[in-house]
């Protein structure tokens, strides 16, 4: 029944009854919401210094998302503001939507098109990247992959070692493994274990984002030196 309800609300009629039901003691703020061209579906909240008026900023990216959806981010967003937990129901409910695949291959295109990505030279002092990733292509993956863009860190960031930009189409290496000390096996597995985000795309599940799944862990023990080049990143 409540459902049925939502679909003759306005995002602001929703977000005025889920703050009754929250803070049914407290006045009403006004409460406007805006949709804004974010490159990811962030949502932000806040209350004046006044708290008299609350402004919703949600990414464009949700504003076509069903009303079920609006209310449980609606529930998610005045529970972070009010620092209250946030209902289990409302939080799976976004999530299951939010995760979907059609959802996540929308956001991937929208993140392409207004994201920016720092690209710098793949051939670096003391490796090569794409050298190294047509090696690695032609050992481990038959050739099979299509070269995407290849680029050291801006940075030497030992947090970040390596990743892969599927919006951007972009792997990057961390800046801190270009120097001839680092052992080229190890460059080769940062490498490779990103290659294998190419070949083992996310899956989503009952709500859920599987980056690494069964198929990649197995194909990432395939490399020669995979417990050498584990033991290093620990200590790195």
């Amino acid at each position: 029944m409540i459902q049925s309800s939502l679909l003759f609300e306005s995002v602001e009629d929703i977000f005025r009854r889920v703050f009754r039901e929250l803070k049914p003691r407290t006045a009403l703020p006004e409460i406007v919401v805006r949709f804004r061209p974010y490159v990811h579906m962030d949502s932000k909240i806040q209350l004046d210094d006044e708290r008299t008026h609350i402004e919703v900023r949600i990414s464009d990216q949700l504003e076509g998302a069903p009303a079920p959806v609006q209310e449980a981010l609606a529930h998610i967003l005045i529970s972070k503001l009010y620092r209250k937990k946030i209902a289990p129901q409302y939080d799976r409910r976004y999530r299951l939507y939010t995760e979907r695949e059609d959802v996540q291959r929308k956001s991937l295109l929208v993140k392409g098109a207004r994201g920016r990505k720092q690209i710098v030279a793949a051939k670096g002092k003391a490796y090569d990247l794409e050298e190294m990733f047509d090696q690695l292509n032609e050992q481990f993956f038959d050739n099979l992959l299509t070269r995407p863009r290849l680029s050291w860190s801006p940075r030497r960031s030992r947090r970040t070692l390596g990743h892969w930009d599927p919006a951007h189409n972009t792997i990057v290496i961390s800046r801190i493994f270009d120097h001839p000390e680092v052992p080229q096996f190890l460059v080769e597995y940062i490498m490779y274990h990103e290659m294998l985000h190419i070949k083992h795309p996310i899956e989503h599940c009952d709500g859920r984002r599987r980056v690494h799944t069964k198929p990649f862990y197995e194909d990432e023990r395939k490399f020669p030196q995979y417990k050498e080049a584990n033991a290093l990143i620990k200590r790195i």
